[in-house]
């Protein structure tokens, strides 16, 4: 890995709420997120999706993936493995997931995305260093699980830890221009977390005083420069981004350096 400021990890989550899959490429997809992010998604008989914030319950579905993401293998406590065809199947997965859930469930194929924050539609990015600091903050955390909890697609390695929170202004519309490797991002805000973070990404457990303590420490570390009053709170952490539709098409790859653009956009 060079030295500077560099994508240090990507990952997809194909499914809506379940597993990431690492990748060491991708490209941004029609609706600005990565392509292949969140195409299939949950969704109850009234239209709800169903994700970590409408239950627990869904932590402990696990979704394995063939190298080519041709085919998933769905298994849950109490369920039957299925391997289903991957993106075509919606039906098949939708009478496991009712299987496992109890109630009728709705699988549906969305090729551009659908991400919680549909404003800014771009991949939110995190830091490594950041990551770290919340295994010291929780040391019965580790990586990989502080990776699951934030669930941020872009990882990016070789700056100090909440590095990202210079990439975004004092109000959204002066977002923060900055480039990995050819595809350009604006920076728009803040993350703020929903209890999804607050659970043991295997088994839905709750990390009893998670919030709390997470809330006390990120103010406690909050760097200098970080424009506080975007903070609402402070259980917040990453950042969300916009992606322009000329950047549509483009590849991002792990290594690819990182760097803020000379100017902002208004």
């Amino acid at each position: 890995m060079p030295p500077g400021p560099h994508l240090a990890s990507i990952q997809i989550h194909p499914i809506k709420a379940l597993d990431p899959v690492v990748v060491n490429e991708a490209r941004i997809g029609p609706g600005g997120g990565l392509d292949g992010d969140r195409v299939w998604a949950l969704f109850t008989a009234n239209g709800d999706v169903v994700n970590g914030k409408r239950t627990a319950r869904i932590h402990q579905i696990r979704s394995t993936f063939t190298n080519d993401r041709s085919t998933v293998r769905l298994t849950a406590p109490g369920m039957p493995a299925a391997d289903i065809s991957f993106p075509d199947d919606t039906e098949l997965a939708g009478a496991w997931f009712s299987d496992y859930f109890n109630e009728p469930i709705a699988v549906r194929y969305v090729p551009e995305g659908l991400p919680d924050d549909t404003d800014r539609n771009g991949p939110m990015v995190i830091s490594s260093a950041t990551l770290r600091t919340v295994t010291v903050w929780f040391p019965e955390i580790n990586l990989d699980e502080a990776r699951r909890r934030f669930r941020a697609p872009l990882e990016v390695g070789g700056v100090q830890p909440f590095w990202e929170d210079g990439l975004f202004g004092d109000i959204e519309a002066h977002s923060v221009l900055f480039r990995v490797g050819g595809v350009t991002f604006s920076g728009t805000n803040p993350c703020p977390r929903c209890p999804v973070a607050s659970r043991n990404p295997d088994s839905g457990a709750a990390t009893v005083g998670f919030q709390k303590r997470f809330s006390e420490l990120r103010e406690a570390q909050l760097p200098v420069n970080t424009v506080r009053e975007r903070f609402a709170h402070f259980y917040y952490l990453g950042i969300n981004t916009r992606v322009a539709a000329s950047e549509i098409g483009k590849t991002l790859r792990v290594g690819d350096p990182v760097a803020l653009e000379a100017n902002t956009a208004t």
